[in-house]
């Protein structure tokens, strides 16, 4: 028989798994977040939104050289927006696949291949002088982009509730870091032999004007991979041969075994998270509420953000008469860059404070309700400029409107708490990861398009004087926080 040492408690049936939610904020202190393990992940995180956003600034300008569109500038768009969405395509279609694929052979092989494969496939959109080479090169960054899935998956097993809303805080910072020194690369190394004659000679720089951006990308994906390589410790526990034994396997004393307690009779009682006999889980096993309700509420959350990103621009860009501002690109992205420099202060010193005093669920509400004023003021923006010009005045709303949806990207980080407690096993957690974030990969898709194209129709037919599209955003920012509040606070409590 074997017997637990004093200090260890002992658990039988009458003994409650959980301890209850007020011993959680008496007893538990913030426990430090292992820097090094989280560094590396915050490389992953950043290399991903710097790669698919650093074609940006020449696409365009990229598809009109290819001589596919005939000399129809309309066409630009199509060919453009077509190779911008594969991305986000692909990897609605492998993520899933990636994160169930790391719950059986672990986080850290997953990871590798989908940064190696990011590397090569940015080399590879460098080189491409054909529509259907940027085509290929594209599809398979996205369809090896499932490291998003499995990154968020190995920063939930590397934090606890009392830091993981630290931990989701840096990651949403560093993807803020990521969406805006993409852009700004790709556009200063574009056509290096233009606009660095001097250092960038040569036929190559010629051929491939568009490859240095690129090449600064893959090559941030090959250092990422080498200290993927050399530092990162797997998060998923190698499962033994034998797991019959409560804690003898081999005829020998297993460590993953140490969480195992027996009670006073010596049965085997009461199995960790880290157990032996987990599995992954079915996929039907994670179509339940509990799994379901945080997911459906990323896509709405998703949808919404990425409605308004697109809206920005198109805002920004159209004519004043037809209910937009008329800004210039240089205006466009000193506005668009104001968001990227107080996002990122926000997340850091706003987010952890506020979910550890007020909790996930009441950030990610406050959030969900930021759509609402965000989107009010696009109207209330336009009727200003229509009557008295782009004035100083126009700034106030405009950059209150920005702070808005700064303090919205909070949500992000509440709902992936949410999401990576909602995993029926830590072997599931991939796959429950993937699954959410292919729901999200998808609304970024239908997103822009349903946002854009109501933002047409709406000022090619004049409804609601060319305002209708707003007040449906509005409604469907309302639905998404009556969603929210099916969200089940005490989930996000337990480890």
């Amino acid at each position: 028989m074997l017997h637990l040492p004093e200090s260890e408690p002992v658990c039988d049936e009458e003994t409650a798994l959980l301890p209850s939610i007020t011993s959680l904020k008496d007893k538990k202190q913030p426990t430090p977040l292992p820097k090094v393990q989280i560094s590396i992940l915050l490389m992953v995180q950043l290399i991903e939104p710097f790669s698919a956003h650093c074609i940006y600034p020449f696409i365009n300008q990229l598809v009109r050289e290819l001589d596919i569109t005939e000399g129809d500038e309309r066409k630009v768009g199509y060919y453009a927006g077509m190779i911008e969405t594969l991305f986000f395509a692909a990897q609605a279609l492998t993520v899933f696949q990636w994160g169930r694929l790391s719950d059986r052979i672990g986080r850290k092989p997953v990871l590798l291949l989908g940064v190696f494969g990011l590397s090569l496939s940015m080399l590879c959109f460098g080189l491409s002088r054909t529509f259907w080479g940027l085509v290929l090169s594209r599809s398979i960054s996205g369809a090896l982009g499932g490291n998003t899935g499995v990154m968020k998956s190995m920063l939930g097993e590397l934090t606890d509730s009392t830091n993981r809303a630290q931990g989701f805080a840096l990651m949403t910072l560093t993807w803020s870091v990521g969406v805006t020194l993409g852009p700004t690369v790709g556009g200063i190394l574009a056509r290096p032999q233009d606009n660095f004659p001097h250092v960038f000679k040569g036929a190559f720089w010629a051929e491939y004007p568009y490859f240095l951006p690129c090449a600064v990308a893959a090559s941030l994906a090959a250092v990422t991979f080498i200290c993927l390589l050399v530092f990162l410790t797997e998060a998923l526990p190698v499962r033994p041969s034998c797991t019959t034994a409560p804690v003898v396997c081999g005829g020998r004393t297993d460590s993953s075994v140490d969480s195992r307690a027996t009670n006073h009779q010596g049965v085997d009682s009461f199995t960790s998270p880290l157990s032996l006999s987990e599995e992954p889980v079915p996929l039907r096993s994670l179509m339940i509420p509990s799994v379901l309700i945080p997911m459906i509420n990323y896509g709405a959350l998703a949808t919404l953000e990425i409605a308004m990103l697109a809206l920005l621009p198109l805002f920004y860009s159209t004519p004043v008469e037809v209910g937009g501002l008329g800004f210039s690109p240089a205006t466009i992205g000193m506005t668009m860059g104001f968001f990227g420099v107080i996002n990122g202060p926000i997340q850091v010193l706003l987010f952890p404070p506020l979910v550890n005093h007020y909790g996930p669920k009441a950030v990610f509400c406050m959030g969900i309700i930021c759509f609402m004023p965000i989107f009010t003021l696009f109207p209330v923006i336009s009727a200003a400029a229509q009557w008295w010009g782009v004035t100083r005045l126009i700034w106030i709303p405009l950059l209150s409107q920005l702070v808005f949806a700064a303090i919205q990207e909070m949500s992000f980080g509440c709902i992936l708490m949410f999401i990576t407690s909602s995993a029926p096993n830590r072997r599931s957690l991939g796959a429950t990861v993937g699954l959410a974030q292919t729901t999200a990969s998808v609304a970024r898709i239908v997103g822009p398009i349903l946002s854009t194209s109501m933002f047409a129709f709406s000022v090619q037919h004049n409804l609601l004087g060319g305002y209708a599209i707003y007040p449906i955003l509005v409604i469907l920012s309302a639905l998404a926080r009556v969603l929210a509040s099916r969200l089940d606070e005490e989930a996000v409590k337990r480890d």
